[in-house]
């Protein structure tokens, strides 16, 4: 396989999940030094190994994204030590979630704002910057169909989604006239975490294709959207739905 990434470095949060560890395997196929972000730090240990079996270097980082300060500290370590990063794939977030407005806690609420929302932002200040610099970088973050449609009785995970759709058109505005390609994919259904097997699919009615779609299906989407040929792609939202019938 070509090694397309071979010198680049790109932080991953959300590692661990089924997303997360199938971005672990194609960025390291892809030959990406690689900085990976979650809270589980026994999780983190196992992706790493996944990574370093495609002769990567792969550091791992536990912090809390809603937590600014954690996140600067932590971050501004990791760039040291690695020199650089050149791609930043914002996956980390939560989802498990199904209530009506009126029966939703405020608490709740904050915590899905607090880690999906402010955890983007603080992530990609916190190494925005050093792109800036280097007038090179590839941000994509993650969002859900749930941002783009709305989901019933998931109105907090939703405006999220909304939410970092949003951020992310208006912050590739902001940057592309300084090397940094700015985007976001929308994922639909997403097949269950089956550890390393990140091919693996489930059958549902929610899309025309009958299928989930595959962690490698939707990683190697993000992937594209950091390579040089994808570079006139600019500031959109893409769903990968197979699909999506209506919500």
């Amino acid at each position: 396989m070509e090694k397309k990434f071979s010198g680049k470095v790109a932080l991953i949060t959300g590692a661990t999940g089924g997303l997360g560890r199938g971005l672990v395997t194609v960025f390291a196929e892809k030959g990406a030094d690689l900085i990976l972000l979650d809270l589980n730090e026994e999780k983190l240990a196992e992706v790493k190994k996944t990574a370093e079996k495609y002769g990567v270097r792969a550091e791992t980082v536990v912090c809390d994204i809603a937590d600014e300060e954690q996140v600067n500290e932590k971050l501004s370590a990791a760039e040291k030590a690695f020199g650089k990063i050149d791609f930043l794939v914002n996956n980390a977030a939560i989802w498990k979630c199904k209530s009506a407005v009126i029966d939703t806690p405020t608490e709740e609420w904050r915590r899905f704002m607090d880690i999906n929302v402010m955890g983007t932002v603080f992530v990609t200040r916190a190494v925005l910057s050093g792109m800036i610099e280097r007038g090179y970088g590839k941000i994509v973050n993650v969002a859900s169909v749930a941002g783009h449609y709305g989901n019933a009785n998931m109105a907090h995970y939703s405006a999220t989604k909304g939410a970092v759709i949003a951020f992310s058109a208006a912050l590739s505005k902001e940057v592309i006239g300084q090397g940094i390609n700015v985007n976001c994919v929308s994922p639909g259904t997403v097949s269950r975490e089956a550890g390393e097997d990140i091919d693996v699919f489930h059958e549902t009615p929610l899309c025309r294709l009958g299928r989930s779609g595959t962690a490698r299906e939707n990683a190697e989407l993000i992937a594209f959207l950091c390579t040089d040929e994808a570079r006139y792609i600019v500031g959109q939202n893409i769903l990968i739905d197979g699909g999506r019938k209506s919500i």
